[in-house]
């Protein structure tokens, strides 16, 4: 389980999740390999505490934790899933206000990464991936998102005002096999400064923030006490 002074991944209304994950120890988190759930949480909590405690930010942007969500999960029970994504979307005091719910996606077993951006509020699902492609490769992850936001406007009795649509975001793109998880945390950290919710089809036109991500994962303020990695 990932925690940060005793409490686990950040959320608007001050609920935690409890992701569980594999061990990992600082030392292996720049092996050549690609970043695992625990590093993935680690920072976000880092994120959390750099760019948003305190601020405004912390009712625009939203964490769904990775180990909750994934395509394994999905295949053995799809449908508790998305009563997980469903009951963490109302968590929230106020969906009516746009809003984004970042769910850093994994395709299983150690996987490809992506980032699913979601505006429960516009009915948009931003997609951002590394590798050339879009959703369609994942399509029960698709089907389960839509139908946990469906489920979750029912719930609260929104109109659906029209479809979800999903939008694939041009952004920077891996040029080995191995780095998907660096720019699934690159991409977050640039919209949560940017202070977007509705993403533009292209954001990015550079590279800087790639060597700031491994900056920030290899400084000490990400790997001092304050972030534990636990079994």
């Amino acid at each position: 389980m990932l925690k940060k002074a005793g409490k686990d991944i950040p959320t608007k209304s001050g609920t935690k999740t409890n992701p569980k994950s594999q061990k990992e120890v600082p030392g292996q988190m720049l092996d050549k390999a690609k970043l695992g759930i625990a590093v993935i949480h680690t920072y976000i909590w880092y994120m959390y505490d750099t760019l948003m405690r305190g601020t405004e930010l912390c009712n625009r942007f939203n964490f769904i934790a990775a180990s909750r969500i994934n395509t394994t999960f999905i295949t053995k029970n799809p449908t508790s899933v998305m009563n997980e994504l469903v009951d963490r979307f109302m968590v929230a005091s106020d969906n009516t206000t746009p809003s984004l719910y970042f769910l850093p996606f994994n395709s299983g077993n150690g996987g490809h990464w992506v980032l699913v951006a979601m505006d429960l509020s516009r009915l948009m699902v931003y997609y951002l991936d590394s590798l050339p492609g879009n959703w369609s490769k994942y399509p029960s992850m698709k089907k389960t998102v839509d139908a946990a936001i469906l489920k979750f406007r029912s719930k609260k009795n929104y109109r659906n005002r029209k479809d979800i649509t999903w939008v694939r975001v041009q952004c920077p793109q891996q040029n080995n096999s191995i780095d998907c998880g660096f720019f699934v945390l690159r991409f977050m950290r640039d919209i949560i400064a940017l202070n977007r919710i509705d993403i533009p089809k292209m954001v990015w036109n550079n590279n800087l923030g790639f060597i700031l991500i491994l900056s920030d994962i290899s400084s000490n303020l990400l790997l001092n006490h304050e972030y534990v990695l636990f079994s």
